[in-house]
């Protein structure tokens, strides 16, 4: 079984899912009382969103870079970065490391054309659902990514920061997603990607018409297969 690297923090919430889902499916697998390896880095997360909100992802870049690269050298060999918005900064974390650096979008664009879906939309910080690294690795994949308007761009956004990635979960957020999922599902959205970790401590399939992708556990799931596949 390979050693699967997290870099964690982003925020830690959503970590304890990536590590949760992992460490169930190596038992779901293997049986018995089974657990993956695994290391986790995990940051301070008020010093990186200062970074992201000053625009100083340089920074952000050497930070998680060096994140795997401490990683890899206690033996990772498959690295994540456990967020949809700093995967911003991938390419400089696979740049730096000499394992692979699994992308979170590409978990997600796997398990989209695997449905057979044409048309998704997608929830996540204005980050994620504005600029192109996130919606042009899924759309590499061969289908729509659809966003929704200005004003529920900001609010998904707001809710997350100032919110859920300080584990605040209120029902009117929840309500309020779930209209935003509704606007994007009459756009033709077949399902939604949840593009931020933590929006799925907040909402479920169950809060919605239709089908909902959690890119973490996605992401959790691919990283599990990578190392049972060692």
């Amino acid at each position: 079984m390979r050693t699967i690297g997290l870099i964690g923090g982003l925020s830690w919430e959503s970590t304890v899912i990536y590590y949760q889902i992992i460490n169930q499916r190596v038992r779901e697998r293997l049986g018995g009382s089974h657990s993956a390896n695994s290391l986790i880095w995990s940051v301070d997360y008020t010093t990186v969103e200062d970074l992201i909100f000053a625009g100083r992802w340089d920074e952000v870049g050497e930070l998680l870079a060096g994140a795997g690269v401490r990683l890899e050298a206690m033996g990772a060999e498959l690295l994540l970065i456990c967020s949809n918005t700093f995967s911003r900064v991938n390419d400089e974390v696979e740049r730096a490391a000499s394992v692979p650096v699994l992308h979170v979008a590409d978990a997600v664009g796997a398990e989209v054309s695997a449905r057979g879906m044409r048309k998704v939309g997608l929830l996540g910080t204005r980050f994620t659902m504005e600029e192109s690294f996130y919606r042009d690795r899924l759309a590499g994949h061969g289908f729509e990514v659809v966003v929704p308007g200005r004003d529920e761009r900001e609010l998904v956004h707001r809710v997350i920061f100032e919110e859920l990635v300080r584990g605040v979960l209120r029902p009117s957020s929840r309500d309020a997603y779930v209209r935003t999922i509704a606007g994007l599902a009459a756009q033709g959205a077949e399902a939604v990607i949840l593009g931020c970790t933590e929006i799925e401590l907040l909402i479920t399939d169950k809060d919605t018409a239709i089908p909902l992708l959690p890119s973490a556990r996605l992401h959790a799931e691919a990283a599990a297969g990578f190392a049972l596949a060692g």
